[in-house]
């Protein structure tokens, strides 16, 4: 799935298709167990783009096309790849995130920097599941409709495990990490 190819309307299709996949009843309230150290050791091959792409990862940009996702003044996050088929399964493993993080270098590479983990909030709820999901002993942040990427509404988790964030491991966003290489 190439989520930067299919537009606005595709991409909530492919959305819905991977909701209607996320019903299976295998939910818990809690995600899989896992520390940051499965996290490191299960996106490790990743650090290559390519190998991320090969694995069925694949651009993620916002509603307007933007791929590089910031928020001047707080942070950065970078460059998402996505991966539609970890979409689809309701389960959350630390070492299969749903999403890489990358940031733009001024070489025109893009480095490896996070790792997000989501969960649509209808297929979450729908499962049975009262509370946000968490992981990595933590809550999952629910991220509304309407938003920047035209989803309906979601729970993420980011997890800083290849560079170190100063606002936290778990935060959103990393005065770290800049676009301005994008």
């Amino acid at each position: 799935m190439t989520w930067n190819r299919l537009g606005p309307r595709k991409a909530l299709l492919v959305a819905a298709v991977a909701a209607v996949a996320l019903l299976a009843p295998t939910a818990s309230a809690t995600a899989g167990s896992g520390g940051l150290d499965t996290a490191r050791a299960g996106t490790a091959g990743y650090h290559r783009l390519d190998a991320a792409i090969g694995a069925g990862y694949s651009l993620l940009t916002d509603a307007a096309g933007i791929a590089c996702i910031d928020n001047p003044g707080v942070g950065g996050m970078g460059v998402h790849y996505v991966n539609g088929n970890l979409i689809g399964d309701p389960q959350e493993r630390a070492g299969a995130p749903e999403a890489l993080v990358y940031e733009p270098q001024a070489n025109g590479r893009l480095r490896l920097v996070a790792v997000e983990y989501v969960v649509f909030k209808a297929d979450w709820e729908a499962a049975g599941n009262t509370a946000p999901p968490t992981l990595f002993g933590q809550q999952f942040e629910l991220l509304d409709s309407p938003n920047r990427f035209g989803l309906p509404p979601f729970y993420e988790l980011h997890a800083w495990v290849w560079k170190h964030n100063s606002r936290g491991t778990f935060d959103d966003w990393n005065p770290q990490v800049t676009c301005s290489h994008a």
